[in-house]
């Protein structure tokens, strides 16, 4: 039996990045992150906007054919995201005259076919993920703590979820007392420290950001199984232990080194006028 997965991937075109998700067994993607890479528009909704008025076949297929699927946006929470399947983006593109167009439309046969390969092997997903990673910049010692801090995070938020957690909002507020005892700061007060503004904390921390963030959740792992704590009322001080362990480690090393563990440092391109990580 095939189960449903949810979890957002990302795919590159050209160096754009587009967001794709499994849908009734087959990858659906981002129609925004789409247009944004054939067309390079500063303003994505205006253009689909336009688009839809000029192509009226195209709006009356566009209701039933584009639908909102969850994603991680680029802020790093989970939104409903429009979305088209391979079938439905090749219908769009012939709406958008651009150079583009046909190596795009290349590139998504076989993106297309990915699906498959890893149904077939589950560890194609986490080799294209690693692959990504490289391809931006990464170190080979910083992807594997970040493959690892993956991992850790999908055993945290699938305890929530088995104590009754509900999904997003309170998965948010309980990352935040996690982040808030671990560093000092919430995630959303963490991404203004760094300078981020729509970008995934997380891929912007260096080693020991990571490590630490690690520790936080896994320890609220631990303290959620053992106190058998249900529900989101429960969870909350579960989870401001979890930080408080890593917090306490993460304030030693500090007082041991002479160095703060948070930093101002991140990935950002340098069009965005930041340092990368040393």
């Amino acid at each position: 039996m095939n189960k449903e997965i949810t979890t957002t991937k990302i795919a590159i075109f050209q160096r754009k990045e587009i967001r794709k998700t499994i849908h009734k067994n087959e990858w659906w993607f981002s129609v925004a992150d789409v247009i944004e890479a054939l067309t390079d528009t500063v303003d994505v909704k205006d253009y689909i906007k336009k688009m839809r008025k000029r192509d009226k076949e195209l709006n009356s297929y566009w209701g039933t054919n584009c639908p909102p699927l969850e994603m991680v946006a680029k802020d790093g929470k989970k939104r409903k995201i429009i979305s088209a399947n391979t079938e439905g983006i090749f219908r769009i593109i012939q709406s958008i005259p651009s150079p583009k167009a046909e190596p795009f439309k290349r590139w998504l046969a076989k993106v297309g076919y990915e699906r498959v390969q890893e149904i077939e092997d589950p560890e194609l997903g986490t080799k294209r993920t690693r692959a990504l990673y490289k391809a931006k910049g990464y170190s080979n010692a910083w992807i594997e703590k970040r493959m690892r801090g993956i991992e850790v995070r999908e055993t945290l938020t699938n305890e929530w979820k088995n104590r009754g957690v509900k999904e997003r909002q309170e998965y948010a507020i309980l990352t935040a007392e996690i982040s808030k005892a671990t560093f000092g700061m919430t995630s959303s007060e963490y991404q203004k420290f760094k300078g981020l503004k729509r970008k995934n904390l997380r891929d912007h921390m260096n080693d020991l950001e990571i490590i630490f963030t690690m520790l936080g959740e896994t320890s609220t792992t631990e303290i959620a199984k053992n106190k058998n704590s249900q529900g989101f009322n429960e969870n909350k001080p579960v989870a401001k232990e979890g930080g408080n362990v890593a917090g306490k480690a993460r304030k030693d090393l500090e007082k041991r080194s002479g160095k703060k563990v948070s930093t101002k440092k991140n990935y950002l391109p340098k069009t965005e006028n930041r340092k990368r990580l040393n």
